[in-house]
């Protein structure tokens, strides 16, 4: 029986894991989340920030918006500009993040140790 319940506990885990990297895997998400969280970024600015093309980042975006994490704003302006934000859903992430940021940091400062 308890085998059965630590597969069960396994799979969820596995589901749940998969849930979060379809919404914020790929190589640009978490970038571009990081980045907005300075503040809202007009598209050709978080374009250049992030270096990234504007056909991948609009995708990006777009993925970002209909999970909740980013908004878009057009801005009464000439020419018409759209502006990019976080939402306060967004900020759910920031653990997930900071842990990212961690473990990033502290392994490149191990592989630059053995070069």
């Amino acid at each position: 029986m308890e085998v059965v319940q630590n597969e069960q506990t396994c799979k969820k885990a596995h589901l749940a894991i998969q849930d979060t990297l379809d919404v914020v895997g790929g190589k640009w998400k978490l970038i571009l989340i990081s980045i907005l969280r300075n503040g809202p970024f007009r598209f050709k600015e978080l374009s250049r920030e992030a270096g990234i093309t504007p056909r991948i980042l609009s995708k990006e975006l777009k993925e970002l918006e209909m999970n909740g994490l980013v908004t878009r704003t057009v801005c009464d302006t000439r020419p018409i500009t759209v502006e990019y934000a976080l939402t306060d859903y967004s900020e759910s992430l920031s653990e997930v993040i900071m842990a990212m940021h961690k473990w990033g940091t502290e392994h490149r400062e191990r592989i630059k140790k053995e070069w």
